[in-house]
């Protein structure tokens, strides 16, 4: 189902909790609300429709990447300065952002991954758990 974003700074604050199979629904809210912005949209993060659990989603390539609880196991690579745009607030706003993550987390399947990521999609998956951290850009 496709569900509104949320924009209150407030709620989005808050941290998010730990997913479990129970919240397996919020996966196929996420991914049609990603599609309804998919024009401008290349990552959710569950908050931003709602739910205060730790699952995000973001485009890559010309797939839907669900990532459950996901961790940051490690950061290499240039640390640089970027502007990012969110669905939940209007403008771009500066950031920090690494070139390469590793991350674990788990697939649809609740099966743990851990995967390296860089470039584009390593800066959408870390913009996404700032979200499940509470932290706004």
């Amino acid at each position: 189902m496709i569900r509104d974003i949320v924009t209150d700074q407030f709620i989005l604050s808050q941290k998010s909790v730990e997913a479990t199979l129970d919240d397996m629904a919020i996966v196929q809210d996420l991914r049609d609300t990603l599609v309804a912005h998919e024009d401008h949209c290349v990552g959710m993060a569950a908050n931003m429709i709602g739910y205060h659990k730790r699952i995000i989603i973001v485009k890559n390539n010309n797939d839907h990447l669900v990532m459950i609880n996901p961790i940051i196991l490690k950061t290499s690579g240039r640390y640089y300065d970027t502007h990012e745009g969110c669905l939940s607030h209007i403008g771009e706003k500066a950031v920090k952002r690494y070139e390469k993550i590793k991350v674990e987390y788990k697939d649809i399947h609740f099966k743990v991954k851990i995967k390296t990521f860089e470039g584009y999609v390593a800066q959408i998956i870390q913009h996404e758990i700032d979200h499940c951290q509470g932290i706004l850009i």
